[in-house]
């Protein structure tokens, strides 16, 4: 007879993200000055408002024409190739920067980019979305769900591109979304 053993306690992820998890060319999913690019950025805040200087953050996105790439070698960057995929660390201040494209309609949803966020302090990452500011795109169920606090999903436009905050707590905290078979505890 085989006894059962306790789960493992949780353990927060990070902040060991700087060390082990950049490569080279990660947080450009297009080389920078492409013809069609655009910078998507933002701040990781915390609870207090401060910026979250040891997080990290990914991306998974359809390109321009609205088609999911699956190709492997997400990792490998030659500068020419979209894979779809990136990841980027904050920095002092809790700034992280893309180089990437408009992702294009899927279907028949609004477009977006599906983010996954580390940070010390976590359990377990969290998953958010980020729209494009299209005041005439459809809604989608997740926005509806949201309600009130749908305009965290939505990024803004600025003078470098898409701007998309992430608040991990507090006044206008994002919106995390829990998928199947991911625990948010």
């Amino acid at each position: 007879m085989t006894a059962r053993l306790p789960a493992t306690p949780g353990q927060t992820v990070g902040p060991f993200f700087h060390d082990a998890l950049p490569y080279p060319g990660d947080r450009h999913l297009l080389a920078p000055g492409t013809p069609g690019g655009v910078v998507l950025h933002g701040t990781v805040f915390d609870g207090a408002g401060c910026g979250v200087p040891d997080a990290l953050v990914e991306i998974w996105q359809a390109d321009a024409d609205g088609r999911v790439l699956q190709r492997p070698g997400s990792l490998r960057r030659d500068g020419h190739v979209f894979t779809g995929w990136g990841r980027a660390s904050t920095d002092r201040t809790g700034r992280y920067t893309f180089t990437t494209v408009r992702p294009g309609q899927v279907d028949e949803g609004r477009p977006y980019f599906a983010v996954t966020v580390f940070a010390r302090g976590l359990l377990n990452r969290l998953f958010t979305r980020a729209y494009l500011p299209l005041p005439d795109a459809p809604t989608t169920e997740v926005l509806d769900a949201a309600g009130d606090r749908a305009e965290t999903l939505v990024c803004a436009e600025d003078d470098l591109g898409l701007r998309f905050d992430i608040r991990l707590q507090g006044e206008a905290e994002t919106v995390f979304l829990t998928y199947p078979g991911h625990s948010s505890a």
